[in-house]
């Protein structure tokens, strides 16, 4: 289950609690300290650069809008690859993920954006040499998860992802809030759920339906499970979002919530009866775990045509392209 100091923080980040004096300290250290260190040199690649990321700590629904461009520049006739650090990975190998890859050597979330989205993705702690390894294997536009803090890597576009309910919560910097630096502007504002202000893009993410974690040949309609109480589990930044997306489609969910990016092991699962349902991203995680009625939720980024569009206007503006 989620960890008693991740519950603390949260509810002094987004629940409404004061962070106490201790909290507001070790903020200004950590300004200070962000302050103080000297920002890497730019380098910048013969290809489009565009990185998605956010100024929160958490989820906020990068990975699903990774996906959807690495399809749009996909269908478009590009060659996208995807670069991540990989986070609650083992290890720190630089690899390209593939079939054979352990999700435990190249994280959670590269696998699934190695699945759903079906281009060649590229874990490496060090974002410069992710995406030289990209360039290396023929890649013609290079996406970057998480990569709004690492200024070591050029870009033609930064796409920032907002929690639509949470927002920044507090406002405060860690570990007082939830912030890893301050917001500042990037060229797009994705806001996941809630209402888009001026300015700003909307996304949804639409649930598909529940397959088979066994077998992925078998697949049924979310609505098959109105007539019963389901188990939801999930491990990611925000569980209380995918509980809430079940709950919305009308089922009577029973959550259990991990910290993101948990390790599964089978007694996670002892005393959760089936029907169980899971994110993608927990899924690829469980797949040998031997559980006989879990069942994977997909949930795909509903994107305006405009936005896509623009965000093609703007990689064509960078790359002096009328």
């Amino acid at each position: 289950m989620r960890r008693p100091l991740e519950l603390w923080l949260t509810d002094r980040w987004y629940g409404g609690v004061e962070p106490g004096l201790g909290l507001r300290s070790l903020a200004g250290i950590y300004r200070v300290l962000r302050g103080l260190r000297p920002g890497p040199p730019e380098q910048h690649l013969p290809v489009p650069v565009i990185v998605v990321g956010n100024f929160t700590a958490g989820g906020t629904g990068k990975t699903p809008l990774v996906i959807a461009l690495a399809r749009h520049f996909s269908a478009l006739g590009m060659r996208p690859g995807i670069i991540s650090r990989g986070h609650g990975r083992v290890g720190d190998e630089a690899l390209r993920v593939d079939e054979d890859t352990m999700v435990a050597a190249s994280g959670d979330e590269p696998r699934l954006m190695f699945e759903e989205a079906g281009v060649p993705v590229f874990v490496d702690r060090n974002r410069v040499a992710a995406a030289r390894a990209a360039l290396a294997e023929g890649c013609t536009l290079v996406i970057a998860d998480d990569g709004l803090q690492h200024q070591a890597l050029g870009r033609d576009v930064e796409i920032e992802v907002v929690d639509g309910a949470r927002r920044y919560g507090n406002g405060l910097l860690l570990p007082a809030g939830p912030l890893r630096e301050r917001p500042r502007p990037c060229d797009f504002r994705v806001v996941n759920g809630g209402i888009a202000a001026t300015g700003e893009w909307a996304m949804r993410l639409q649930l598909g339906d529940a397959v088979s974690l066994q077998d992925r040949s078998l697949r049924r309609p979310l609505s098959s499970f109105l007539a019963t109480s389901v188990q939801g589990v999930a491990g990611i930044g925000n569980p209380a979002r995918f509980f809430g997306a079940l709950r919305g489609v009308g089922l009577d969910v029973v959550g259990h919530a991990f910290a993101d990016h948990h390790r599964f092991r089978a007694e996670d699962f002892a005393g959760i009866p089936g029907p169980i349902l899971m994110t993608g991203k927990d899924a690829v995680k469980c797949r040998g775990l031997g559980l006989r009625d879990a069942w994977v939720v997909g949930a795909q980024a509903e994107l305006a045509p405009e936005f896509l569009a623009a965000v093609d206007r703007k990689l064509k503006e960078a790359d002096g392209q009328s």
